[in-house]
């Protein structure tokens, strides 16, 4: 949505999705922690967990928006 030049995130992003994402984001730490991957593939899978936490904390996916996924139920819709 854009008003007077600005872009606003609309929530797009449902509980689901936003639980899934902190969940794959937890398991990518742990096997951080552990050692369990190292080197490029460490450091790529460390970006995703952040991209994750970041975008279920504000729910919104900017990678939704130009393929219009909205996974928000309508209920939820109307509380943004």
């Amino acid at each position: 949505m854009k008003a007077r030049g600005k872009f606003y995130m609309t929530k797009n992003m449902g509980t689901i999705d936003r639980l899934i994402r902190i969940a794959l984001a937890v398991i990518i730490v742990i096997l951080l922690l552990n050692s369990s991957v190292a080197g490029t593939f460490a450091l790529i899978l460390g970006v995703f967990a952040i991209v994750f936490l970041g975008t279920s904390a504000i729910g919104w996916c900017p990678l939704y928006k130009p393929m219009n996924i909205n996974t928000r139920k309508s209920k939820q819709k109307q509380d943004s």
